[in-house]
C-alpha cells in the first residue's frame, strides 16, 4: 500500500510541493499556519514530517490526518485510490459490505450523475432552478464552486444518461439514484435543486434535493436513501470543503441546511457543515471530533478554565422554537467533545442564508462571532419560560433550571453555572446550589437532556494509551558531535545503499553518544542494519526500522528519515554519504584514542610494565588506524 500510493502525489493535493535538494519536496505545512515553509517530504523513503509542529508519518497518516480518518478507513480509501483489493482476515476489523469493484461502480454513478445534473442547472428547462439560488443571492460561479445541479421534470432522464454509460440496472438500483416501481425503475430526483452530497475525501455518496415545483407531491426536501455508500447519521454535508479549515481552526460551525453552508462559506466561515435530514448524533460527533483532533474516548470534558483543548463546536439554529429545541437536544451531544460548545441563534429568527441577502457575509461573521456558551443557553432557554418577576415563577424556574445544572459533567464548571443560575433566577446562591444538588441526586428527568454516557471506544475511535519507552530531550543542535552523529543516522535512513555497511554494521552499541541518537542506531541494528536494508526498498526500509522502534523513538526516526540535507547536488550524494560515514568513523577513533591515553595516564609504567606496554601499543595502534583513515582517499 504504501509503495503503490505515492507520498508526493497525495500530499500535492493538499499541499503546493517545490524541489528542496535531492529527493526532498517542501511546502507549507497544512497542519498549523507557517509563513516559511517547514513540511517535508521524501518520496523515496515514503515519509512525510513538519520540522515546524512535529507532526509526521507516512502516506496512511497524513491522509488520517489531513481528512480526519481512521486508519481502516485510510487505508481503504487509498486501495481505492490505486486499485488494490484489500483482504480481510477473520475478527480482523470492520469490512466493507460490498466488494471494492462494486464500491467503485456506485462511486462512478454518482460521479456521472453529478455532473449531469451540473451540466443541466443550465439547461433551458431548468430557469425555475437558478432563480431558485439568484434570489438567495448565488451565482453561477457560488453554484459550480458548490457543484450544484437540477435534476429534469421527466421521470427517466438520469436513467437513460447512465444506461447509456454502461451502468446496470442492479447498480442504479443499489445507488439509490433510482426508485422502484410497479412498471420498473426511474429517477428518485424530478424537477429540483441537487446539492451533491460527498464524504470526508471528496467522493459523492449521495445527493440533497430540493422541491421547485408546487405540483411536487413530495417532500420539501429528499435525500438519498441509506445505502451502501450513504448513511445520513453518518454525512455532514460541506465536510469535503471544510476539513482543512476544521483541523487548522480547531472549529467547526454547524448549519442546519444546505443554502446555509453555502452562505457560510461565501461569508468566511469555512468550517461550516451541516447534517443531511436528520439531527445531529452521536456518529456525526465522533467524525467532528477526529477532524478536531479530539483523540479521547468519549470525547472528554470541557475544561473550567474555558481553555479550549479540543477546540470549538458552534450550533446555529433558528431563533424558532424549533431552533430552541434543536439546540436543547445538542446539551447531550455537548459532552462527547472535549471542546467548548457553542450556540449561535440570531434572535429574529433569520438563518445564515437569509442573513446573508439582508445583512452581507458581516452578518453570518457576527452570528458565529457573537456566539453563547451551550450551557448558557439552554439554561437560559429553560428559564425564559417562566414569570420570574413573582415568587411562584423563580421557584418554578429554578426546579426546571438545576436537573440542567446538574446534568453539566464537568464537576468543576457545575458550581460556576449553580452561581449564575442564581443571578439569572434572582435568588441566593445557597438555595441554588443545593437545588442542583438534589437534582443531581434524584437524577435528571425524561423531560430534559440527560447526560451522554461516553462512546464505547472502537479500535479506530479510542483513547490512545500512554506512549512505550523512554522520553529523549532534543540534543544541542551546537553541540558538534550530536550533530554530526545525526547526520550518520540520516544518510543511513535516506540512503542506505550508498552506506559502507562493514563500516556502519561494525558500529557497537555505544558508538552513539548522544542518547536519543543511540536508540535510532539501536532500531537500525535491531531492522538489521545496512546488510538488511539492501533487502528493502528505500520506503520499506525506514518502516523496518520504525517497526523495530519503541514507540517514543518512531518519531525521531520518521523526522530523520525526511530531514533535509545540505548537499543537494544529485551527482556528488553518494560522495556526501561516504563523507558523513568516514568522519563518523574517524569520530569513533578520536574516542577511542582519548580512551587509550586516559587508560595509560592512570597506569604505573614501573609498577605494572606489562599492563602498561600494553596500553601504550594499544594506542599506537587506534593512532595508526586513525591516521591511515585519514589519509586514505
Amino acid at each position: 500500500m504504501r509503495e503503490r500510493a505515492r507520498i508526493d502525489e497525495i500530499v500535492s493535493s493538499h499541499v503546493t510541493l517545490k524541489p528542496a535538494g535531492v529527493g526532498s519536496l517542501k511546502g507549507l505545512c497544512p497542519f498549523h499556519d507557517e509563513r516559511s515553509p517547514s513540511f517535508h517530504v521524501r518520496p523515496q523513503v515514503g515519509r512525510w514530517h513538519c520540522f515546524g509542529c512535529n507532526e509526521g508519518g507516512d502516506v496512511i497518516s497524513f491522509v488520517q490526518k489531513i481528512d480526519g480518518m481512521t486508519f481502516t478507513e485510510a487505508v481503504e480509501y487509498l486501495a481505492d485510490r490505486v486499485g488494490i483489493q484489500l483482504r480481510y482476515e477473520e475478527g480482523g476489523g470492520p469490512r466493507r459490505t460490498e466488494e471494492p469493484g462494486k464500491r467503485q461502480r456506485l462511486l462512478e454513478a454518482h460521479r456521472v450523475a453529478s455532473q449531469f445534473f451540473s451540466e443541466q442547472l443550465f439547461a433551458p428547462g431548468a430557469t425555475v432552478a437558478r432563480t431558485f439560488l439568484a434570489e438567495r443571492s448565488f451565482d453561477r460561479s457560488d453554484a459550480e464552486r458548490f457543484g450544484v445541479g437540477f435534476a429534469p421534470t421527466g421521470w427517466d432522464a438520469l436513467l437513460r444518461h447512465l444506461r447509456g454509460r454502461g451502468f446496470t440496472e442492479a447498480e442504479l438500483i443499489a445507488s439509490g439514484l433510482m426508485s422502484q416501481g410497479q412498471r420498473g425503475i426511474y429517477d428518485r430526483f424530478r424537477g429540483r435543486l441537487v446539492w451533491p452530497i460527498r464524504d470526508v475525501t471528496g467522493e459523492t455518496i449521495g445527493f440533497g434535493a430540493r422541491k421547485l415545483f408546487d405540483e411536487d407531491q413530495g417532500p420539501k426536501y429528499l435525500n438519498t436513501p441509506e445505502t451502501t455508500l450513504y448513511k445520513k447519521s453518518q454525512v455532514l454535508y460541506g465536510i469535503d470543503l471544510a476539513k482543512r479549515e476544521i483541523a487548522k481552526n480547531k472549529r467547526v460551525v454547524v448549519v442546519e441546511g444546505y443554502t446555509d453552508v453555502m452562505a457560510a462559506h461565501l461569508s468566511g466561515i469555512t468550517t461550516a457543515v451541516a447534517t443531511c435530514g436528520t439531527a445531529f448524533g452521536s456518529d456525526h460527533a465522533r467524525i467532528v471530533r477526529r477532524l478536531l483532533g479530539d483523540t479521547t474516548a468519549g470525547g472528554g470534558l470541557q475544561l473550567a478554565s474555558g481553555a479550549s483543548l479540543g477546540g470549538e463546536i458552534v450550533f446555529t439554529f433558528d431563533g424558532d422554537a424549533a431552533g430552541q429545541k434543536a439546540a436543547v437536544r445538542a446539551f447531550g451531544e455537548d459532552q462527547r467533545f472535549y471542546a467548548q460548545t457553542f450556540v449561535a441563534v440570531e434572535p429574529s429568527g433569520m438563518d445564515p442564508c437569509e442573513l446573508r441577502m439582508a445583512h452581507g457575509p458581516e452578518g453570518v461573521r457576527a452570528l458565529v462571532e457573537g456566539r453563547q456558551p451551550l450551557f448558557e443557553f439552554v439554561i437560559r432557554t429553560t428559564l425564559d419560560t417562566f414569570d420570574l418577576d413573582t415568587a411562584e415563577g423563580r421557584v418554578a424556574a429554578l426546579r426546571a433550571a438545576a436537573p440542567v445544572v446538574a446534568g453539566i459533567r464537568d464537576t468543576a464548571l457545575r458550581p460556576e453555572y449553580a452561581r449564575m443560575l442564581a443571578g439569572w433566577i434572582g435568588m441566593d446562591s445557597e438555595s441554588v446550589r443545593r437545588a442542583v444538588a438534589a437534582a443531581g441526586k434524584a437524577g435528571v428527568p425524561q423531560t430534559l437532556p440527560a447526560p451522554v454516557r461516553p462512546l464505547p471506544p472502537t479500535p479506530d475511535d479510542a483513547a490512545p494509551a500512554a506512549p512505550s519507552g523512554p522520553v529523549f530531550s532534543p540534543p544541542d543542535p551546537r553541540d558538534p558531535v550530536a550533530r554530526l552523529e545525526r547526520q550518520a543516522l540520516v544518510v543511513a535512513l535516506q540512503y542506505p545503499q550508498f552506506v559502507p555497511a562493514e563500516e556502519f554494521d561494525a558500529f557497537s552499541e555505544s558508538a552513539f553518544a548522544t542518547p536519543a541518537w543511540r536508540a535510532v542506531h539501536d532500531a537500525i541494528r535491531a531492522a538489521g542494519g545496512m546488510a538488511g536494508a539492501a533487502a528493502h526498498p528505500a520506503g520499506q526500509w525506514v518502516e523496518a526500522v520504525i517497526e523495530q522502534s519503541p514507540e517514543t523513538v518512531r518519531g525521531i526516526v520518521n523526522q530523520l528519515a525526511v530531514a533535509p540535507l545540505p548537499e543537494d547536488r544529485e551527482n556528488v550524494i553518494q560522495g556526501y554519504v561516504k563523507g558523513v560515514i568516514k568522519a563518523f568513523v574517524d569520530l569513533g577513533l578520536t574516542r577511542r584514542v582519548a580512551d587509550a591515553k586516559s587508560r595509560l595516564q592512570r597506569l604505573d609504567p614501573a609498577g605494572d610494565q606489562e599492563a602498561y606496554g600494553a596500553a601504550f601499543a594499544e594506542l599506537l595502534a587506534v593512532e595508526r588506524e586513525r591516521r591511515e583513515l585519514r589519509e586514505g582517499a
